[in-house]
């Protein structure tokens, strides 16, 4: 049997999803050199070995991809979808499942954990197959919410289980844990699997063979981590009681880059060299002349990050001819990562090639294209956000956690178009505390139409929502937040937490 406990920390999602939590996991495993620390999560965040390797934590990856849309597969039928987005589920249990075993292979010992994120729930029921305690970290509030009907229903057909969870002590598992984000471990998807695969109750608090609620034992409530600062969420009293809020979780300055020849410069500098955030490779270099290059103005940051990967970005040339008039109309300057997305390549690539023949419209550069007399500078990958922001005027996305995190922390005015879960959370909040105007419709960034009547309506709302962000009142509150949240440590104040939460278990 062994005596040093694991920490396990699983993450599904984007970028947006991984890196915080990934963060959190580098951190822990530097402060608690007891623990064999392992990070599971998709093959497609490869880049995050090296820098997991060097923080002592081992990265297990998974082959399920991060995201799996149904408007990826627009003009497919449901059916076809259906049993895709299926087949990929059973595999990605079956590997979790699998590395989870041999990680656990010896059993479990004092202090074991495994920490997951909001789309890691494999991870509450493997925690309770292996008997390992289970906390969740989040760096944002959870992306959905239990249908209007949910209640009625779980109490019609779970009437002792609703009763038990009622009257549960406001330290233990109760209805608000459930209604607040456990309520999908109570569906039929879970359900299954739970019993014909882990052999575990369908539902979690319940006995496996009566299926009635474990009357003899009322679990802990579940700490539940957020990570985001109090100055710019809300907590609201209804929140369960183990709920806790630490400050934005932003990776380390050299894991943003995707780029993995930057991944080897910084990975190869010492921690303590002053001259760290100098180490670029050739490729970014292009970027930074183009931010440098003398100009009257800053340039302007356009990402949308997963946004195309989730079929979103129908018409991409669309899109480039939106950035193209909106060009024209203010005058600045902007900057689109394409986040690898192929599609919007492709229509980059088309656009540069139409353009050879006016050697004033277009300049070729191996490390990005110049479009619009090059005032549009496209780009492949990614990007330091914290070292790209302070040198935007403001910064143009779709509302992911750590797009937002990273703008309010440098202090940008920001202009963002949510599509789903989360973002229209954070485009809302961001427009109330007075950092960004009122969000954008879908249709006035990406219309699927390429008309010139909706290119013309689409570019003039963008243009008018840049020149709001501009304004003395959006800059000043921008960086009165900055500066505020220049004072947290929200990746230390978690490892505290969890620290905290384990000693209290023991």
């Amino acid at each position: 049997m062994r005596s040093k406990p694991k920490a396990v920390f699983m993450a599904f999602g984007t970028k947006g999803d991984v890196y915080p939590i990934a963060a959190v996991a580098a951190a822990f495993a530097c402060d608690q050199e007891q623990y064999q620390v392992v990070f599971i999560t998709h093959s497609a965040h490869e880049n995050l070995r090296v820098h997991l390797r060097a923080n002592k934590v081992r990265y297990r990856p998974v082959s399920s991809p991060p995201v799996v849309s149904h408007l990826e597969h627009y003009g497919k039928t449901e059916l076809s979808f259906s049993a895709h987005k299926r087949e990929i589920t059973q595999k990605h249990r079956y590997e979790c499942t699998s590395i989870i075993e041999d990680i656990f292979v010896d059993g479990s010992v004092e202090g074991d954990v495994i920490a997951i994120n909001f789309f890691a729930l494999e991870g509450w029921s493997l925690a309770e197959l292996f008997q390992v305690h289970c906390v969740v970290v989040a760096p944002y509030v959870v992306p959905y919410s239990a249908p209007s009907s949910f209640e009625r229903q779980f109490r019609k057909e779970h009437p002792d289980l609703y009763n038990h969870l009622q009257e549960a002590p406001t330290d233990k598992v109760g209805w608000k844990d459930v209604i607040h984000w456990m309520w999908p471990l109570f569906s039929e998807e879970w359900g299954s699997w739970r019993s014909l695969d882990l052999n575990l109750s369908a539902f979690p608090f319940t006995d496996p063979v009566t299926g009635l609620p474990t009357f003899h034992e009322r679990l802990p409530s579940p700490l539940l981590l957020y990570g985001f600062s109090k100055e710019v969420v809300e907590c609201p009293g209804y929140w369960p009681s183990k709920v806790r809020v630490c400050g934005f979780w932003s990776p380390p300055w050299e894991w943003q880059f995707s780029c993995n020849d930057c991944a080897e410069i910084s990975a190869s500098v010492s921690s303590g060299s002053s001259n760290k955030q100098n180490k670029l490779c050739s490729t970014h270099l292009s970027l930074q002349f183009f931010i440098e290059f003398p100009a009257r103005e800053l340039p302007v940051f356009i990402g949308l990050s997963s946004v195309g990967s989730m079929g979103f970005l129908r018409n991409p040339r669309a899109f480039l001819r939106v950035l193209g008039t909106a060009l024209d109309i203010s005058g600045s300057r902007f900057i689109l990562f394409s986040a690898g997305y192929e599609p919007l390549e492709a229509a980059i690539d088309s656009y540069a090639k139409e353009a050879s023949s006016c050697p004033e419209q277009i300049q070729h550069s191996n490390e990005g294209v110049f479009l619009f007399g090059g005032r549009l500078f496209c780009f492949s990958g990614s990007v330091p956000y914290n070292w790209l922001f302070p040198r935007c005027a403001a910064a143009i996305h779709h509302g992911g956690s750590g797009s937002t995190a990273a703008a309010l922390q440098a202090g940008v005015p920001q202009v963002i178009c949510p599509f789903m879960l989360d973002q229209f959370y954070w485009a809302e909040r961001m427009h109330w505390l007075g950092v960004a105007p009122e969000p954008l419709r879908r249709e006035h960034l990406v219309p699927d139409k390429n008309e010139d009547f909706y290119i013309k309506e689409a570019a003039n709302i963008l243009v008018r929502a840049l020149d709001c962000s501009q304004s003395s009142e959006v800059k000043s509150c921008a960086l009165q937040i900055s500066n505020i949240l220049s004072n947290e440590d929200g990746v230390s104040e978690a490892v505290r937490l969890i620290k905290e939460e384990l000693r209290s278990c023991s």
